[in-house]
Protein backbone atom coordinates (compact mmCIF):
# COMPACT_ATOMS: atom_id res chain seq x y z
CA UNK A 1 0.00 0.00 0.00
CA UNK A 2 1.69 3.23 -0.86
CA UNK A 3 1.94 5.64 2.15
CA UNK A 4 0.83 9.40 2.12
CA UNK A 5 3.74 11.73 2.53
CA UNK A 6 4.04 14.88 5.16
CA UNK A 7 7.03 17.24 3.56
CA UNK A 8 8.22 19.80 6.97
CA UNK A 9 10.17 22.80 6.75
CA UNK A 10 12.07 23.76 9.32
CA UNK A 11 12.57 27.62 9.80
CA UNK A 12 13.80 28.00 13.73
CA UNK A 13 16.85 29.21 12.78
CA UNK A 14 18.39 32.62 14.03
CA UNK A 15 20.34 33.71 10.49
CA UNK A 16 22.87 34.54 12.68
CA UNK A 17 25.28 34.70 9.70
CA UNK A 18 22.60 36.31 7.46
CA UNK A 19 21.92 39.06 9.73
CA UNK A 20 18.02 38.96 9.21
CA UNK A 21 15.08 36.30 8.91
CA UNK A 22 16.77 34.06 5.38
CA UNK A 23 13.54 32.12 4.78
CA UNK A 24 11.68 35.68 4.03
CA UNK A 25 14.53 36.83 1.61
CA UNK A 26 12.98 36.92 -1.68
CA UNK A 27 14.28 35.13 -4.27
CA UNK A 28 12.51 36.25 -7.92
CA UNK A 29 10.05 38.35 -6.27
CA UNK A 30 8.61 35.40 -3.83
CA UNK A 31 9.62 34.59 -0.23
CA UNK A 32 12.21 32.13 -0.18
CA UNK A 33 10.41 29.69 2.24
CA UNK A 34 7.24 29.90 -0.52
CA UNK A 35 9.90 28.18 -3.15
CA UNK A 36 11.01 25.70 -0.53
CA UNK A 37 7.51 24.40 0.12
CA UNK A 38 6.78 24.61 -3.56
CA UNK A 39 9.12 22.20 -4.30
CA UNK A 40 8.33 19.94 -1.31
CA UNK A 41 4.52 19.98 -2.41
CA UNK A 42 5.69 18.64 -6.19
CA UNK A 43 7.64 15.87 -4.64
CA UNK A 44 4.82 13.65 -5.03
CA UNK A 45 1.30 13.32 -5.35
CA UNK A 46 0.80 11.27 -2.11
CA UNK A 47 2.66 14.59 -0.35
CA UNK A 48 -0.20 16.14 0.62
CA UNK A 49 0.71 17.90 3.96
CA UNK A 50 3.26 20.57 5.00
CA UNK A 51 4.39 21.80 7.93
CA UNK A 52 6.83 24.75 9.05
CA UNK A 53 8.71 23.33 12.33
CA UNK A 54 9.62 27.16 13.93
CA UNK A 55 9.70 29.43 16.66
CA UNK A 56 7.67 32.39 15.56
CA UNK A 57 5.20 29.82 14.33
CA UNK A 58 2.36 32.25 13.51
CA UNK A 59 4.78 34.15 10.62
CA UNK A 60 4.72 30.99 8.71
CA UNK A 61 1.19 30.47 8.38
CA UNK A 62 0.35 31.71 5.07
CA UNK A 63 3.20 29.07 3.30
CA UNK A 64 1.92 25.82 4.99
CA UNK A 65 -1.13 23.75 5.68
CA UNK A 66 0.18 23.87 9.40
CA UNK A 67 2.78 26.24 11.62
CA UNK A 68 4.13 24.47 15.13
CA UNK A 69 6.46 25.86 17.34
CA UNK A 70 9.10 23.36 19.53
CA UNK A 71 7.91 21.35 22.36
CA UNK A 72 11.97 21.30 23.83
CA UNK A 73 12.92 25.02 22.97
CA UNK A 74 16.52 26.15 22.72
CA UNK A 75 17.74 22.89 21.65
CA UNK A 76 18.58 23.61 18.40
CA UNK A 77 17.60 21.49 14.86
CA UNK A 78 16.74 18.25 16.83
CA UNK A 79 13.48 20.45 18.53
CA UNK A 80 12.65 21.62 14.99
CA UNK A 81 12.59 17.92 13.86
CA UNK A 82 10.60 16.28 16.82
CA UNK A 83 8.55 19.74 16.82
CA UNK A 84 7.23 18.73 12.76
CA UNK A 85 7.77 15.01 13.59
CA UNK A 86 4.91 15.31 16.64
CA UNK A 87 3.03 17.79 14.44
CA UNK A 88 2.41 15.29 10.96
CA UNK A 89 -0.11 12.82 10.59
CA UNK A 90 2.19 10.45 8.21
CA UNK A 91 4.50 8.21 9.51
CA UNK A 92 6.44 9.05 6.64
CA UNK A 93 7.71 12.71 6.79
CA UNK A 94 11.02 14.10 4.31
CA UNK A 95 12.73 16.86 6.41
CA UNK A 96 14.31 20.58 4.72
CA UNK A 97 15.71 23.77 5.62
CA UNK A 98 14.42 26.60 4.82
CA UNK A 99 17.23 28.06 2.87
CA UNK A 100 17.03 25.21 0.22
CA UNK A 101 15.64 27.33 -3.01
CA UNK A 102 17.19 24.89 -5.12
CA UNK A 103 14.95 21.83 -3.65
CA UNK A 104 14.98 19.21 -6.37
CA UNK A 105 11.37 17.36 -6.21
CA UNK A 106 12.78 14.24 -8.06
CA UNK A 107 15.64 14.17 -5.47
CA UNK A 108 13.42 14.15 -2.53
CA UNK A 109 11.04 11.75 -4.08
CA UNK A 110 13.88 9.26 -4.41
CA UNK A 111 14.65 9.54 -0.52
CA UNK A 112 11.10 8.62 -0.12
CA UNK A 113 11.40 5.34 -1.82
CA UNK A 114 14.41 4.18 0.05
CA UNK A 115 12.71 5.00 3.34
CA UNK A 116 10.46 1.72 2.64
CA UNK A 117 12.53 0.01 4.60
CA UNK A 118 14.17 2.27 7.01
CA UNK A 119 13.37 5.17 9.66
CA UNK A 120 15.43 7.88 8.78
CA UNK A 121 17.18 8.23 4.85
CA UNK A 122 20.35 10.77 4.83
CA UNK A 123 23.06 12.03 2.30
CA UNK A 124 26.65 11.05 3.62
CA UNK A 125 29.24 13.20 1.94
CA UNK A 126 32.61 11.80 3.70
CA UNK A 127 32.23 12.08 7.12
CA UNK A 128 29.23 14.69 6.85
CA UNK A 129 25.74 13.92 6.87
CA UNK A 130 23.20 16.08 5.64
CA UNK A 131 20.35 15.94 7.60
CA UNK A 132 18.11 18.41 6.54
CA UNK A 133 17.07 17.06 3.32
CA UNK A 134 16.31 13.32 4.66
CA UNK A 135 13.43 11.30 5.59
CA UNK A 136 12.36 10.53 8.84
CA UNK A 137 9.30 8.34 10.34
CA UNK A 138 7.54 9.39 13.40
CA UNK A 139 8.87 5.92 14.59
CA UNK A 140 12.37 8.19 15.53
CA UNK A 141 10.17 10.54 18.22
CA UNK A 142 11.14 8.24 21.32
CA UNK A 143 14.70 7.72 20.07
CA UNK A 144 14.53 11.58 19.71
CA UNK A 145 13.15 12.70 23.09
CA UNK A 146 15.69 10.28 24.68
CA UNK A 147 17.85 12.02 23.08
CA UNK A 148 17.02 15.53 24.00
CA UNK A 149 16.42 14.61 27.71
CA UNK A 150 19.79 13.23 28.28
CA UNK A 151 21.19 16.66 27.04
CA UNK A 152 22.36 15.45 23.24
CA UNK A 153 21.44 18.57 20.88
CA UNK A 154 23.27 17.05 17.78
CA UNK A 155 21.08 15.60 15.09
CA UNK A 156 22.76 12.45 14.86
CA UNK A 157 22.68 11.50 18.50
CA UNK A 158 19.65 9.30 18.35
CA UNK A 159 20.40 8.00 14.97
CA UNK A 160 22.15 4.63 16.84
CA UNK A 161 18.62 3.64 18.28
CA UNK A 162 16.61 3.50 15.19
CA UNK A 163 17.30 2.12 11.30
CA UNK A 164 19.19 4.49 9.06
CA UNK A 165 20.30 4.24 5.57
CA UNK A 166 23.12 6.47 4.37
CA UNK A 167 23.11 7.32 0.79
CA UNK A 168 26.31 7.91 -0.95
CA UNK A 169 26.55 10.40 -3.55
CA UNK A 170 27.14 8.60 -6.30
CA UNK A 171 23.46 6.68 -5.95
CA UNK A 172 21.91 9.74 -6.98
CA UNK A 173 23.72 11.15 -9.30
CA UNK A 174 22.11 10.44 -12.52
CA UNK A 175 19.52 13.00 -10.76
CA UNK A 176 21.92 15.59 -9.22
CA UNK A 177 25.34 15.25 -10.11
CA UNK A 178 26.08 18.42 -8.35
CA UNK A 179 23.91 17.73 -5.24
CA UNK A 180 22.36 21.07 -5.95
CA UNK A 181 19.17 19.75 -3.90
CA UNK A 182 21.50 20.06 -0.88
CA UNK A 183 22.54 23.91 -1.28
CA UNK A 184 21.52 26.42 0.87
CA UNK A 185 21.59 29.73 1.39
CA UNK A 186 23.42 31.31 4.96
CA UNK A 187 24.85 34.22 3.77
CA UNK A 188 24.25 37.59 1.99
CA UNK A 189 26.91 36.51 -0.78
CA UNK A 190 25.25 33.29 -1.34
CA UNK A 191 21.10 34.70 -1.49
CA UNK A 192 22.58 37.38 -4.35
CA UNK A 193 24.23 34.11 -6.22
CA UNK A 194 20.89 32.17 -5.66
CA UNK A 195 18.89 35.27 -6.88
CA UNK A 196 20.92 35.78 -9.63
CA UNK A 197 20.33 32.16 -10.63
CA UNK A 198 17.00 30.82 -9.17
CA UNK A 199 14.92 32.44 -12.20
CA UNK A 200 16.94 29.58 -14.33
CA UNK A 201 16.17 26.48 -12.40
Amino acid sequence: MLESITGIVLAGGHSRRMGHNKALLELAGRPMIELVVERLRAVHARLDQVIIAATDADLYAPFADRCVPDQFPRVGTLGGIHAGLSAADHDLTVIVGCDMPFLDPAVLGWFVEAAQEYDVVVLRRGEWLEPLHAAYRQRCLPAIEAAIRGGQRRVVSFFDAVRVRTVDPAEIAHLDPDLSSFRNVNTRGEWELAAAEVGRV
